[in-house]
């Protein structure tokens, strides 16, 4: 029973994963409607964000405590920083493409069952989430309450995350840490066609 519910899970997550892999590279073509609501949409709509979000999640509960907790905190509040710069206009080079390497290196952590020192594991995330921050804050439609549009999309940033954290959980069990390895590596793979779409 356990098996094949795990086995359900390991299907609908690569069925999902490749699905978004299809879609096109650039995951910011702007918003769906201002404030709040457009901030919290715009990550949502970004298959590149969205599976580099859920590899942060997922790679924290892999390391288990502390990083569990404090991955999917510094990503944001990072991010945030990085939405501020964009906001202002602050250009950053290869933003697009940071964003698909997010995706490959998160992804590749998670395959390969990578556990690295906290403090580098930090800042990995934190280093990658400038980018991710830079194209939402860069994108902030004309006339729009920067406030409410930033709390958007580092919240729903954070439920991303969570989804990451629920999946990476059954890592707990022999037949989840294979599942949330191949996650990882599906996730790797749709960085690597994000990289591609841009050229």
């Amino acid at each position: 029973m356990i098996m094949a519910h795990h086995r359900r899970c390991k299907v609908a997550c690569l069925t999902w994963l490749l699905a978004t892999a299809g879609a096109p590279a650039s995951a910011h073509t702007g918003s769906m409607s201002g404030g709040f609501v457009g901030g919290f949409a715009h990550p949502l709509f970004g298959p590149d964000h969205v599976v580099a979000m859920v590899a942060v999640g997922l790679w924290g509960a892999f390391l288990g405590a502390p990083a569990i907790w404090l991955l999917p905190i510094v990503f944001p509040l990072v991010m945030a920083l990085g939405g501020v710069i964009g906001i202002l206009g602050v250009p950053l080079p290869g933003v697009e493409t940071g964003i698909a390497v997010s995706a490959i290196v998160l992804g590749l952590m998670v395959a390969l069952a990578a556990k690295p020192p906290l403090p580098i594991a930090a800042l990995i995330v934190g280093a990658f989430a400038i980018f991710h921050g830079h194209a939402h804050g860069a994108e902030l439609p004309p006339g729009v309450d920067a406030v409410a549009y930033s709390i958007g999309f580092v919240v729903a940033t954070g439920l991303l995350h969570l989804g990451g954290i629920a999946f990476g959980l059954l890592a707990r069990w022999p037949a989840g840490r294979i599942a949330v390895r191949v996650a990882g590596a599906a996730i790797a793979l749709a960085g690597v066609i994000f990289l591609r779409g841009l050229r």
